[in-house]
Formats: C-alpha cells, structure tokens, sequence
C-alpha cells in the first residue's frame, strides 16, 4: 500500500452523485478523488447502453433540474442546441432553439432540447400522461365512468385519509376512482408489492406536488405563454438531452475529472475497508484481474447499494442482517431494432414517419408484464441507425432477481417481449431486425421489509467520522438524476468547508 499521498477522497461508485461529487472536489480543492466502479463504464442507472450505431438508456433520463448548478455543469461539457435536429428537419417541424446554439446535425458535444409526450395504454385506449381533463378524456373512460371519477376526486378534497400508505397518498390527490383505474395496478407491477402495503413516504418523496388539480392548472397556465411559473417535473413540457444519450455527458465529466488530476478505475468491485478507532485509512477493492488493490484514502465516499457496502464493515449481526436484507426491484430492458412501428402521431406535433411522438408509453393493460415501453426515435434520433427508416424501441420489465422472470434466458425474455408487442399492437414480430437485453439489478430501492430500520443501519455506518453516502442506492432513498448530483456535490463541499 502506497502511503505517499493520502489526501485522497475514495469515491466508490461512478453514476451521477459520484461523478459530480469528484467534479466538486476537483474544481474546489486539492483533494485527489479516486472513484472504483464495478462496471466497465461510468454512468451507473443512468448509462446509455451501445450497441452496432443504437443507443438505449437504462430507464431513460430526462435531464430537467431547478438547480442552476446543476444545470451549469451540464452546459459546461455539452453546448445547448441552437438550430434543428434531423428529425426537425425530415418533418417539417418549425421549432424555435436559443440564439448562439450549436447545430447538432454538426457538432456532436450537444444539448438537444427535446419536447415531453407521454401516454398511457389503458383498455387498448390512449390517454395522456400526466392526465388530462378534457373532453376526449371522458370520451374514452365513458361518461358513467368520468362521473364517478369526478365524485370520487370531490369526496377526496373534502374527507382526507390520513396518509400512512401509499394508497392513502394517492387517493387523496386522484379519487379512489382515477387511482383504481390509472395507478394500482401499475404500481404492483412496478416495485412488486400493493400500493396499500407501501408506506406514503415514497409518495412524498417522489409526486408530493402532484396532484389532478395541479395537472389541471398546469394545463391550462400553459397556454399563457406570457405566464412564468415554476414547474413541477412531472409536469414540464420539454427538457434537455445529450445527443448521444446521457452515457455522453458522464464520459465528458469522466474525461475532466481524470484530465484534472482525478483517477477512475473501471471492472474493479469493492470489497472492504481497513479501519481504525472508527476512521477509516484505506480502501480495499478486487480489480478486473481479480487482484485485491488497497489504496489509502482520507475520505470515503458510497454511491454503492448498502446492503453490499454493509459487507464490507464490521456491524452487529442484527444490523448487519438488516442491511442484508434491505429490498431493491431489479430491472430488464428489451430492445427491438424495427423496420416498422405501429403506433402512429395522433397530435399536432409533426413527427418523421408519423410516429407517434411518446418517449415512454405506460402499458397498463391489466393482462401485460411489460411496465413502460420507450421509444428512442423520440429520445435522440442520433441514437437510432437509419433514424429516417427504423425505429429503436424498448420494453421495461420489472422484477426481482432470483425471481422466475429473471432467471429466464434472454432468448426467453425476447419471445414474451416480442409476443406481448404483438398481443397489445405495438409491433410485429417480422418487423424485428435486432433484438438484445439489459439486466439491472438495484434499480429502484424499496421503502419496504427492513426499510424501517434504514436510520439504525445509517447511523451505525456514520460512526465512521470520514464515510459519507450519497446517491439513489448510497442513501437507499429513490431520488431523481439531478437530486442525486447535488447530494455528491454537497458532501463534496461539506468535506472541503470541514474536512
């Protein structure tokens, strides 16, 4: 072990709250950060998976923040998009971008400003997402179902539940009606488990502004252009996105960080720490050899998910089996490369080959396993090869692993995905030219099980006086993109203004 420089900052993890907590450190300090990932990429849940010119994310990202920080560093490694894209231009679209932009169809370090459609798929009918009150709307429920919806949301202003599920939290704010129809069954299929046995944190955490009434008004605020109002994110209009998937941007700030000083060292997995007196001095981790390396640090720092940093400290054996045991749901992505795509544009917004202009459709037919479906065309159309004649979509699964789902083959996963487009028309399967899977496991931590005792199993971690937890799987807490870089970025300060 090389003890010749220990003002080292040793970020485990290389997803967006441990990328932006090494640019912080770079930029504001001499403390050295060195970050191991387990992958041979940077980007964690939020990388953009390659493959022969197709590009998908994992989950897909939109980049929206009120965090001008934030949003600063974004813009610093990717210029915002200042004339039409290629699908812009092929449709006719007369959309206007910011003076001083740069041409995406030129320059590849770009910031496209991508408009936000989203729908659901609810009884093989189209309904908008976030909902919509309108008159198509009621059309489609029918007029007795739009009824009781309409009393059910008025009896949920006037007699609150009290919120101790998630259940409570989201009849509260859609009627017992809306939330039946658009929310309980597809919270099920999502994180496993009924929206009645989950506790309302999770609804606090992620929609706690959400509500009918705030889709309604946002509905109509936007059509006062004049008007400036704060929006929430699940409710914007467009956002930000690289040209080449949010993959682009973590490589650009991986390149800085280790330009500046830093170092990343990739296919390298932690294994434990060498402690003394509740301090920690140094690092141990396995690199891609499968050699144990031990780099001496001053700080530590884990985006890692606790339950396999807990395996790496000495805790009681209570704590250490609720760590253990701390419930994440895992995540598969199918991707088909396609000659054709079914589902057309029913708005006014123009799209190349009247694809409809949806980046995530909702699959919420009762008989479907498939979550969410993402169309990439829509996304970026540099990360479709041939953008003009195919299309790039992927259908979302969620499961647990070990779970009968995920233990099957990919070819498996293929044939269901395949036959479920067919079965909901979304595609045919002759129309398939590539196919390939993804597997996640720890996408989205649970707020279940041993969850209760998440602060018990914080503070023993916290005795270490130089261990910090940042990010979604670091804090176990289910956070958005942007929340998770200011977490990095605050500890990063928080260790410079304190050390």
């Amino acid at each position: 072990m090389d003890n010749s420089n220990n003002n080292i900052a040793l970020i485990i993890g290389a997803g967006p709250s441990g990328l932006a907590c090494a640019y912080e450190l770079i930029e504001k300090s001499s403390i050295k950060p060195v970050i191991i990932e387990k992958l041979p990429c940077v980007g964690g849940l939020s990388r953009t998976v390659y493959k022969d010119g197709l590009g998908v994310d994992i989950g897909g990202h939109r980049l929206y923040t009120n965090d001008e920080y934030v949003k600063s560093i974004w813009f610093k490694f990717l210029k915002i998009q200042g004339e039409k894209s290629i699908d812009d231009i092929l449709s006719k679209r007369d959309n206007i971008y910011p003076k001083n932009g740069l041409n995406p169809s030129e320059i590849d370090d770009v910031m496209l400003i991508r408009k936000r459609f989203s729908s659901i798929i609810y009884n093989s009918k189209f309904f908008p997402y976030p909902l919509k009150i309108s008159f198509d709307t009621f059309l489609k429920l029918g007029i007795i179902t739009s009824f009781k919806a309409g009393l059910s949301y008025f009896k949920s202003l006037i007699f609150k539940r009290k919120e101790i599920t998630l259940e409570d939290f989201m009849i509260n704010r859609f009627g017992e009606v809306l939330y039946s129809i658009f929310f309980k069954d597809y919270t099920k299929k999502v994180w496993g488990i009924d929206a009645s046995k989950m506790p309302c944190e999770w609804g606090h955490q992620r929609i706690r502004k959400l509500s009918l009434l705030k889709t309604v008004l946002n509905s109509i605020l936007s059509g006062f252009k004049f008007l400036k109002f704060k929006k929430e994110t699940s409710l914007i209009d467009e956002f930000y996105y690289p040209k080449f998937g949010c993959s682009q941007l973590w490589g650009l700030m991986a390149d800085y960080i280790v330009k500046k000083g830093g170092k990343i060292i990739l296919n390298s997995e932690f294994v434990d720490f060498n402690c003394h007196d509740n301090k920690i001095l140094s690092v141990r981790y396995k690199n891609e050899l499968g050699n144990i390396e031990e780099i001496p640090a001053q700080y530590a720092i884990s985006s890692i998910p606790i339950k396999d940093l807990i395996k790496g400290v000495d805790a009681p054996y209570d704590i250490k089996q609720d760590a253990l045991n701390l419930p994440y749901r895992d995540y598969i992505l199918v991707s088909f490369y396609l000659d054709d795509f079914k589902i057309k544009n029913n708005t006014n917004y123009k799209t190349v080959n009247n694809i409809t202009p949806d980046c995530w459709i909702y699959i919420q037919q009762k008989e479907a396993i498939v979550a969410r479906m993402q169309i990439m065309n829509n996304w970026s159309p540099y990360l479709v090869r041939q953008f003009d004649k195919k299309y790039l979509v992927s259908l979302e699964y969620f499961a647990n692993e070990g779970d009968d789902f995920w233990s099957k083959t990919d070819k498996e996963i293929i044939e269901l995905a395949s036959s479920e487009a067919e079965k909901f028309n979304l595609f045919d399967k002759k129309d398939i030219i590539d196919s390939f899977v993804v597997r996640q496991k720890y996408a989205y931590p649970v707020y279940c099980g041993t969850y209760k005792n998440i602060d018990k199993i914080k503070n023993h971690l916290m005795r270490y006086s130089n261990l910090y937890l940042i990010g979604r799987n670091g804090q176990h807490k289910y956070n958005n993109m942007d929340e998770a870089m200011v977490c990095g970025i605050n500890i990063a300060r928080d260790i410079i203004e304190n050390g």
